[in-house]
């Protein structure tokens, strides 16, 4: 950012905030006529209940993480320069917008006093970027040097993943939106048990709704998102694609890599992975491979053509 006035870090709501929000509150949802853009592309909206897996996918691709209150309007021109700098740059960053009046754990984590505040999130550190609302050339600045020095420092730490498209059925964005959904009342514990961090017994519970009805795909799938998350959750991204290169006949540092290709959205990569592993002279390892491939494809829509063309391939490889 040579030659460019650096961000004020220092920029200070001192109250300006809580004084003027109810000017410039709307009641209309984000995406609304009237209200702040909506999450699409390679933006999308985090939670409480999402943070955590959210920052795990920050080991695989950048975020730019913006704390916000998406009913005031001073913050929508902000966040429809950030979503529009990120989707032209197709995945090599994603934007992580986070409603700290719904969501004031996280604010307090990251010790703001008010929106807007903008992180970037690499390989799980947050770096302050701002804090309050931008000038045009701070904002400017951010779009035209910050944005792209994030993306090529995450490829200098070894980040080079690409963020998933919201459009597909097993990004985040869909993610976030299936999970606002009603619980239906007998994946009630499990699901509360998910939210709080216990995967290993939200997996339990979920196999005990299978167990009374084996055809409840929301179920399944849940299943095999919280195995995922209990295996590998708190994995260390750099030691297990390391362990997985420095070990290629290693059937147990594949399957972990895969995994960690999940989280982070790389669907087609953990498939071909494991695939790959298995035609490479592996098939006396396909049983613990099919196992795993068996739970990754409860994830994505039945309609997904990649897992159409992973199933077609596990055939062919098994027989």
């Amino acid at each position: 950012m040579a030659g460019q006035r650096p961000f004020n870090p220092g920029v200070s709501l001192a109250g300006a905030v809580d004084l003027e929000a109810l000017k410039h509150q709307v009641k209309a949802e984000p995406g609304q006529a009237g209200g702040a853009p909506a999450a699409g592309g390679y933006v999308i909206d985090t939670t409480e209940n999402t943070f955590q897996a959210m920052v795990q996918t920050s080991a695989t691709f950048p975020i730019l993480l913006l704390l916000w209150v998406p009913t005031d309007d001073r913050l929508f021109d902000m966040a429809r320069q950030l979503g529009d700098a990120v989707n032209q740059l197709n995945g090599q960053i994603q934007l992580s917008r986070i409603d700290i009046a719904s969501n004031p754990s996280i604010a307090q984590a990251f010790q703001v006093q008010g929106a807007p505040a903008l992180f970037a999130l690499i390989n799980g550190r947050p770096m302050p970027i701002l804090q309050g609302l931008p000038s045009a050339e701070e904002m400017q600045q951010i779009v035209d040097a910050a944005i792209p020095n994030l993306v090529a420092a995450a490829q200098q730490a070894g980040v080079t993943g690409s963020a998933p498209y919201s459009g597909d059925p097993d990004s985040d964005a869909a993610n976030s939106a299936a999970g606002a959904q009603e619980v239906p009342p007998e994946h009630q514990e499990a699901y509360m048990l998910a939210q709080q961090g216990d995967y290993a017994g939200a997996a339990a519970a979920y196999e005990k709704v299978l167990e009374s009805d084996p055809n409840d795909a929301r179920a399944a799938r849940e299943r095999a998102k919280a195995l995922l998350l209990a295996r590998s959750a708190n994995a260390n991204v750099r030691e297990v694609r390391a362990a997985a290169a420095d070990n290629p006949d290693d059937v147990e540092a594949q399957l972990a890599v895969a995994d960690i290709d999940m989280i982070g959205g790389q669907i087609q990569d953990a498939f071909d992975r494991l695939l790959d592993f298995v035609a490479a002279g592996h098939k006396a390892d396909i049983e613990p491979v099919r196992k795993r491939l068996l739970e990754y494809f409860t994830i994505p829509e039945s309609t997904d053509e990649r897992l159409k063309r992973a199933r077609r391939r596990l055939a062919a490889l098994m027989y």
